[in-house]
This record gives structure tokens, C-alpha cells and sequence, in this order.
């Protein structure tokens, strides 16, 4: 299996006037998952949206292996998972699902129970929390060579967390996977390697300790 790279770099974004992000550097592999952390506001969604094509920039470079990427959703090279729901409401859960996912996961994907309880149905029926679940696991279990994925575990409890770290980190054999989310601990205990979005640009954290000397937290638990 090819070794695959995503490459971004020289980032600049502004919002009337303001820097929001302009030092910013960023690799991740094919076989790890890299966590963005940061304050609220800080630029987190920002940069996946500029990384998936969706938001434009003053400037970015964005690449896998070398190949610059204009827009990251062409030919499946990057998925994104938004904070909001993404799935339309009127094409039933299992046409939606055949189409995004990846036929390689297909079977771990169909057997998990929030996908056989709602494959017949339309976004719409489900609640907040089941769509959420559904669309997460959409996008994991994706066809794209690189995930990304915005707060993930917001809205899904402790234990569905833990169920969708173990996934993550299985579809992170075959997958880069860029994670940020609020729930810090969460991103610290899937990720490989961590990097802190501080004043607009990115700060390498090689340890907890780091987080805390960023002032990012006053302590770890």
C-alpha cells in the first residue's frame, strides 16, 4: 500500500482584517491520527475547511505527496466531518450510506446497531444524537485517503466515545486522520501526535506538560 503524506503549509486567513491563522504547518500520514487543539476561535474549523476546499484563504499550500490538492473532496482525496449535519433529508440512510462508504468497511460499518436500527429512514426521523452517530461513522468509514473530523465526540456519550476511538483507530491502518474537538482528553488519548493552534499559528506538543506551558490548560487530569 502506497505511503501516503498530507502536506499543509503557509496557511494565511484572515476575517475584516484580522489574522486568524498565519503560521501554520501541518503533516499527517496514512496510519496516524494527528490532533488539533485550541482555544475557542482560534482557527481549529477554519483550517479543515480551508484544508477540504470549502473556505477560501489568502494563501495555503496543501498537498499529498507533493501533489498539490486544490480541493480536497476531488476524487475522494479528503472527507470532512462539519460540526452541523451534512446528510440531505430526503434519500433514505442505506442509498446514503452506499455511496460514502467505503466497500473495505462495509461490513463492520452495516453491522454497528445505530446503522441497523436506522437504515430505513430519512435524516430527518432521527434525533440530534443518532444522526450524529450516523454521519461520524459515515465519514470514518469513508472512501478518502485523509479524514477529518470536527468535534466528533461532541453530543454522543462516554461510552459511544470510547466505541468511536477504537474506530478511529482502526480505520487509521489504511487512513490519515486529522481530529480536533473540544474534549481535549478525548484527542490526547486517540491521537499519535498533537499540535496546538496558539495566536494563529502551530505549536508541536511532545508532551501534556507542553499544554499547560502554552497556556492552553492549567493542569491535566
Amino acid at each position: 500500500m502506497e505511503a501516503l503524506n498530507l502536506k499543509v503549509d503557509s496557511v494565511h486567513l484572515e476575517f475584516d482584517g484580522r489574522k486568524i491563522l498565519q503560521d501554520i504547518y501541518l503533516n499527517c500520514s496514512k496510519g496516524e491520527v494527528l490532533g488539533i487543539l485550541g482555544r475557542n476561535g482560534c482557527g481549529k474549523s477554519s483550517l479543515l475547511k480551508i484544508i477540504f476546499g470549502t473556505l477560501a484563504c489568502t494563501h495555503k499550500y496543501v498537498s499529498i505527496n507533493d501533489d498539490y490538492i486544490v480541493k480536497g473532496y476531488h476524487n475522494n482525496r479528503i472527507a470532512y466531518l462539519p460540526q452541523h449535519n451534512y446528510l440531505p433529508g430526503t434519500i433514505r440512510i442505506d442509498r446514503l450510506a452506499k455511496m460514502l462508504v467505503d466497500e473495505v468497511y462495509w461490513a463492520d460499518f452495516s453491522s454497528h446497531p445505530i446503522y441497523q436500527q436506522h437504515q430505513l429512514k430519512m435524516a430527518p426521523q432521527l434525533s440530534g444524537g443518532e444522526l450524529r452517530q450516523l454521519e461520524t461513522l459515515m465519514i470514518i468509514y469513508s472512501k478518502a485517503d485523509f479524514i477529518l473530523l470536527d468535534e466528533p465526540f461532541t453530543h454522543i456519550s462516554p461510552i459511544q466515545a470510547e466505541e468511536f476511538k477504537h474506530i478511529i483507530r482502526n480505520c487509521a491502518k489504511t487512513k490519515g486522520i486529522v481530529i480536533t474537538d473540544h474534549q481535549y482528553y478525548n484527542v490526547l488519548d486517540v491521537s499519535d501526535r498533537i499540535i496546538l493552534i496558539s495566536n494563529g499559528s502551530t505549536k508541536p506538543i511532545h508532551q501534556p506538560a507542553d499544554l499547560i506551558a502554552y497556556g492552553y490548560v492549567n493542569h491535566i487530569n
